[in-house]
């Protein structure tokens, strides 16, 4: 499978006039990211929620087009883990949203995305997906980590559920707040070190 850096990505997507995607994988379960909050004076606050190993998968991707004019935002929520399956099945939807034009995926090395099974599925889309490769250990590079820690810090920070529909629900209105706001998507992209300047 041809990979490309990072840099040659984005000179490659102004050429062919492809969209690039960031899209990563990420896990929920009942326990709420806890995070400072108010409370009167000598009452700390206590987060009781249900201890249990119940979790659901969110594949997250961030687009932007190659001038950089616009972006979109898209996420599916599965149970259990992703899988090469689940993330072609992803792809292959994602795909539908850009009716003939190219992407270029930005992704790190998870073993699903190396996986043979994923690695057949991308050479049979070399015509429009195109791959590049994130460097180990550099979450930092991709601006999905920033959405995912977006909705941790607001819908879902502190938040006891009876349930994991709660939190679905809370990750639900924080997708829909990001995507309300189109400076958002920029910022995250902008926190990632990437412009298109």
């Amino acid at each position: 499978m041809e990979e490309a850096d990072l840099g040659d990505g984005k000179k490659n997507s102004e050429k062919l006039r492809a969209w690039i995607v960031f899209l990563d994988e990420s896990g929920i379960s009942q326990k709420p990211p806890v995070r400072r909050t108010w409370a009167p004076r000598g009452k700390t606050p206590i987060l009781q929620h249900a201890f249990n190993w119940k979790k659901l998968s969110i594949c997250s991707a961030v687009a932007y087009r190659w001038d950089g004019r616009r972006s979109r935002l898209f996420f599916r929520i599965v149970a259990d883990s992703y899988t090469d399956e689940k993330l072609i099945d992803f792809l292959t939807q994602l795909k539908k949203e850009f009716p003939r034009r190219r992407l270029i995926l930005v992704w790190d090395g998870l073993p699903s995305h190396r996986s043979r099974k994923m690695n057949d599925y991308l050479r049979q889309q070399r015509k429009r997906l195109a791959v590049v490769r994130l460097p180990a250990y550099a979450p930092d590079l991709n601006p999905v980590e920033f959405v995912w820690g977006n909705i941790q810090a607001k819908e879902l920070a502190n938040l006891c559920s009876d349930d994991l529909g709660g939190m679905v629900e809370g990750v639900k209105q924080g997708f829909s707040r990001i995507h309300s706001n189109c400076n958002l998507p920029y910022s995250f992209l902008n926190h990632a070190g990437i412009s298109f300047d």
